[in-house]
């Protein structure tokens, strides 16, 4: 299911970034450059960050940045930022982030399957060892093909 939404040109493979906004931004690019979502949905991203914190860092070196449809988002997406040195958002434990998994929705059903995929590879200890781990498009795609 999930090799439906995160293949080669929505992953992004990079050595570092400079700081989080930097990481959401380049995690952003391919759902901008297939127009699943409009600039506005990163700085909803953003600017929720500046309120609430890092309210979609999920577990240790995780995060799934999204934001409410109405903030950009035109279609249904995912797309993958691995880090080969992870970077603080702010989010204590469970920094430094080294994969980012930007979910776009255009409405509130549309991406429960999507979610419910997710799930399963984030609540695989192994499977998110190996992801964290994974340096090469190939062993990401791997994974990914597993759900």
């Amino acid at each position: 299911m999930l090799k439906k939404w995160i293949y080669d040109t929505t992953i992004t493979l990079q050595d570092s970034v400079e700081n989080w906004p930097q990481a959401l931004e380049l995690c952003a690019k391919p759902l901008l450059d297939l127009q699943v979502i409009e600039p506005e949905y990163v700085t909803a991203i953003i600017q929720q960050h500046h309120t609430l914190g890092p309210y979609y860092v999920l577990a240790p070196g995780l995060a799934m940045p999204h934001a409410r449809p109405e903030e950009g988002a035109k279609g249904l997406g995912l797309s993958l930022l691995k880090l080969k040195q992870g970077v603080s958002f702010g989010a204590g434990e469970f920094d430094p982030v080294d994969v980012i998994i930007m979910l776009a929705a255009p409405d509130k059903n549309s991406h429960i399957e999507i979610i419910s995929s997710l799930a399963e590879l984030f609540s695989s200890d192994a499977d998110m060892a190996e992801l964290h781990q994974a340096n090469t498009l190939e062993e990401i795609k791997t994974i990914i093909d597993r759900f």
